[in-house]
């Protein structure tokens, strides 16, 4: 079996995301796949793209071949510096301000409820 980690398109019309993905060649893109390594956004500023880069490793060590797209994040993820380093979990900076303080009100709603 031939093992590709590719990009996967998602998102709207002119609103395109893309996830990393581990998928069978012979499957088509959008069609079924082994494991989500993480995302990328070409719209976004700044860190752009998230990746686990253990899991990457291991695809890469079991024969998984990236393709071009796929092997620039990757270059670019093991480039960056330790404390730095993209782990495809989400940090703080990712989850937006609003999203806290909407947590924060549903977890005092039902501390009065209590």
């Amino acid at each position: 079996m031939a093992v590709k980690i590719r990009l996967r398109r998602m998102g709207n019309r002119n609103a395109a995301f893309y996830r990393v993905i581990v998928q069978d060649a012979r499957f088509a893109p959008t069609g079924r796949f082994i494991e989500t390594l993480g995302w990328y956004d070409p719209k976004q500023e700044g860190n752009n793209f998230s990746l686990n880069i253990d899991r990457v490793n291991y695809w890469l060590e079991n024969g998984a071949q990236p393709s071009d797209t796929a092997a620039s994040l990757i270059k670019k993820a093991e480039a960056l510096p330790a404390e730095k380093a993209v782990s495809g979990e989400v940090t703080e900076e990712e989850v937006p301000a609003a999203a806290v303080e909407a947590d924060a009100e549903e977890a005092a709603v039902e501390d009065k409820a209590e």
